[in-house]
């Protein structure tokens, strides 16, 4: 049978409502933006874990992060986990760039690898996260690291485009699943000079919650807070020259896989997508960890040259990507396997869970429709939140609708959360006793 050429772009910490295509007005992506003109462009597609191991192994996996023990960043997969490399036997599956898989195989499956990623965001010792209230991150660099420079960041990610491109111009006579990672636009928000000269932070619209008290939140909220960091005051000026910082690393991002995409046939099937978002001064918090849209809401395009653009409003999430590739390659449906094909997109309530640093105990959120539920255990109040009415999710209503109760029960049709916590947590706690 005739197998397409697949190229997978995996881009770190881009929200999915952050690109021009997605109606941004001050974001510039022109590449991105064709790209989108062609493809299935997905507008409810989300992470499922706002964190980057546990979203990155999912999504290889196709499971969700509780099936495959994928609860932090310092998880080293073991040789039962099986990544795209191990369902795509009939293609050369070859990865350039960023993966974040921790230890010593830097394969997982896949036949080579062109560039790997930068050493200091590897976890080698298996070391769990500490999740006890008194934890807190060192600094809040995250969001007061910034500015116009040249960073390690962007040289990791033009190699990794320049390793693609040598091997797009020989890559022999089998078909292949070429996947390259991006840092950018995660953190430091230090932007090369030339993309951040496009943006002017006196026009930056600030979210209505970019200084939102700790007081007023949620105590899990207030607590993930001040474990990052994110109560700390920073200025107006800050937030604005941070902004457009993240806005300059996403359009470096688009200028890269513009390179990629002028040396890609047009018979190539072509798939976008982030491992989560970037809260960018939403309720006061930078990073992710958390289930807030701009956390948990990613980027998803997928060009495939027999299905003509549109643009799809199901819920979709990670783990539909394995089933989809698994589809291309003219392979049948895998029952273990609980996402399903994007060439056939199927709105499902979606499922994203965190078990890391800043929540001593599990989060998880189920999306459905307009409502988002997200669960804290027995011991704190859970949110409820109506995204199409309350777009910035300020408005709990938990206490006040049926909706509650209906997805919390929707919930427990896919997991136990309060047994799951204390999985997770043991798994932990025997990663810390046997590094």
């Amino acid at each position: 049978m005739n197998r397409p050429n697949i190229v997978v772009v995996l881009s770190d910490e881009h929200t999915g409502t952050a690109a021009g295509w997605a109606g941004h007005p001050g974001v510039r992506t022109p590449n991105l933006d064709r790209l989108a003109a062609q493809s299935l462009s997905f507008d409810r597609a989300y992470t499922n874990s706002p964190m980057c191991v546990p979203s990155r192994l999912s999504l290889m996996a196709g499971q969700y992060v509780h099936q495959i023990g994928a609860w932090d960043n310092g998880v080293i997969p073991g040789p039962e986990f099986r990544s795209w490399g191990h369902h795509l036997t009939d293609y050369q599956t070859v990865i350039a760039g960023r993966t974040h898989f921790n230890g010593p195989d830097r394969l997982l499956g896949f036949d080579r690898r062109l560039t790997d990623d930068l050493d200091f965001w590897l976890d080698h010792s298996g070391r769990p996260p500490r999740r006890t209230p008194d934890w807190q991150r060192p600094t809040n660099s995250h969001v007061t690291e910034h500015g116009a420079g040249d960073h390690v960041h962007t040289q990791h990610d033009v190699d990794a485009t320049d390793a693609a491109l040598d091997f797009l111009r020989d890559p022999g006579p089998e078909p292949y699943l070429l996947y390259v990672g991006y840092m950018h636009p995660h953190f430091p928000l230090v932007a090369p000079p030339e993309f951040r000269a496009l943006y002017d932070p006196a026009e930056v619209e600030l979210p209505p919650s970019w200084d939102e008290s700790v007081s007023s939140q949620h105590p899990v909220i207030s607590l993930l807070r001040h474990g990052f960091r994110n109560d700390e005051p920073i200025t107006e000026e800050q937030v604005r020259e941070a902004t457009v910082c993240y806005w300059a690393l996403i359009s470096h991002l688009d200028h890269q896989i513009g390179r990629l995409l002028a040396a890609i046939p047009d018979d190539t099937v072509v798939i976008y997508t982030s491992d989560h978002g970037e809260m960018a001064g939403h309720h006061a918090i930078w990073q992710k960890q958390c289930f807030y849209e701009p956390a948990v809401r990613v980027p998803l395009l997928l060009r495939h040259p027999s299905l003509a653009p549109a643009r799809i409003t199901s819920h979709v999430s990670l783990i539909d990507v394995l089933p989809t590739l698994r589809e291309i390659a003219g392979l049948p449906p895998d029952p273990a396997l609980p996402g399903h094909s994007l060439l056939d997109p199927v709105d499902r309530p979606v499922l994203s869970e965190y078990h890391a640093q800043g929540m001593p105990d599990a989060g998880y959120m189920l999306k459905s429709g307009p409502w988002k539920y997200c669960y804290y255990g027995p011991a704190q109040p859970p949110q409820l939140f109506n995204t199409e009415a309350d777009p910035h999710e300020l408005q709990d209503q938990s206490t006040k609708n049926t909706q509650t109760a209906k997805l919390d029960a929707q919930l427990r049709t896919i997991l136990n959360p309060d047994q799951t916590n204390q999985t997770a947590k043991s798994h932990q706690a025997s990663r810390a006793r046997h590094p």
